[in-house]
């Protein structure tokens, strides 16, 4: 009997400790989650202090850029109003043409003379976004506004605007020369050398737009561009001078090509097609049959005296997706492409 009473002694002894280590350990367990819960509360209210405090400094930033967009408003209105010629304006080239015109020589004068020129429009990505493109593919054209940036003058007319002189009057190659008021024109020589330009939208590619029809110089700066609206921007019945309807004032009688051609830009072909915004050898001589199917010399060349036995003898160069096409024309206007190869140098070429 001793013995039995001995270990029910030893039994609830055994209970009690072990109830007393449970109710330590839920203790315990209740202060650390005591604990866990105000450190949680704190880090929670400090949270809020932080985020009322981001959002103080973004609504003083916001109206520190409000306040100082309107006084750089005021500032250039007082400006233009004092002198024109000292106002500036906030603008940087957003993207930048990659073309098959490799040179000015040969780029056409209007746009969608040539369907087949292509260019891709590289955007800067710090500036474009790929969402800011998002849309632009259900439109059919766009306008480009651009840089004329291989302009003769640029470096005086931005550099150095105290010698530069407004060039009143300018030659028109479809007036053989004759002059018309600059703004009768399009010429790139300019006050301010920005171009506006129209082109097909043919794929976006993320930063890229892929474009076709158009009159640019691979490396143009572009500044802008903007959806083509034919309801707004087709305005019908508007009227243009006699000299501007003559579209086929420029037009040369026939393009053909000598019986090497052919072996040429296939071997030219294989050494540009992987960097090349076409597709085939063939479609690039489409390519050089439209382009040439203009007249692309300069007035200069054009109206260069020359006797009828030398016509025949003189060499032309016009430069495709860094390709020197070499070719002559005849007094009647017809073209002879005789070779294609890659450029010894381009910039004598760019200007022959």
């Amino acid at each position: 009997m001793a013995t039995a009473g001995h270990s029910n002694s030893y039994t609830t002894a055994a209970l009690a400790l072990t109830l007393a280590v449970v109710s330590i350990s839920s203790a315990v367990s209740l202060y650390r989650w005591r604990r866990r819960g105000e450190d949680l509360e704190y880090r929670i209210k400090e949270l809020d202090k932080s985020l009322g405090s981001t959002i103080d400094k973004s609504a003083s930033e916001r109206r520190g850029r409000v306040k100082a967009q309107q006084a750089l408003r005021e500032a250039l209105t007082q400006s233009e109003s004092h002198n024109l010629h000292h106002t500036l304006y906030p603008m940087r080239p957003i993207g930048t043409v990659q073309s098959c015109f490799s040179t000015r020589n040969g780029t056409p004068r209007q746009p969608l003379l040539v369907p087949l020129a292509r260019a891709c429009l590289i955007f800067d990505p710090a500036l474009v976004p790929p969402a800011s493109l998002e849309g632009l593919d259900e439109y059919s054209h766009c306008w480009i506004l651009y840089v004329f940036h291989l302009n003769t003058d640029i470096e005086k007319l931005w550099r150095k605007p105290s010698q530069s002189r407004l060039k009143a009057k300018v030659r028109v190659p479809r007036l053989n020369g004759e002059r018309k008021g600059v703004f009768a024109t399009r010429s790139p020589h300019r006050p301010c050398p920005i171009g506006l330009t129209v082109a097909k939208v043919e794929e976006i590619q993320k930063h890229k737009v892929m474009l076709s029809g158009v009159d640019l110089v691979d490396g143009t700066p572009v500044l802008d561009i903007k959806p083509y609206l034919p309801y707004s921007d087709n305005i019908q019945g508007a009227s243009v001078p006699n000299w501007v309807q003559e579209e086929c004032s420029l037009a040369v009688a026939s393009v053909s090509f000598s019986d090497t051609f052919s072996f040429s830009i296939t071997s030219c072909w294989k050494l540009i097609e992987k960097k090349s915004l076409y597709g085939s050898a063939d479609e690039l001589k489409s390519l050089i049959t439209q382009v040439l199917s203009w007249d692309i010399r300069s007035l200069s060349q054009r109206n260069k005296p020359q006797d009828t036995s030398d016509a025949d003898s003189i060499v032309y160069h016009l430069v495709l997706e860094g390709l020197d096409v070499s070719y002559m024309i005849d007094n009647d206007c017809n073209i002879l492409v005789q070779d294609v190869s890659l450029p010894n140098n381009l910039e004598d070429i760019a200007r022959s």
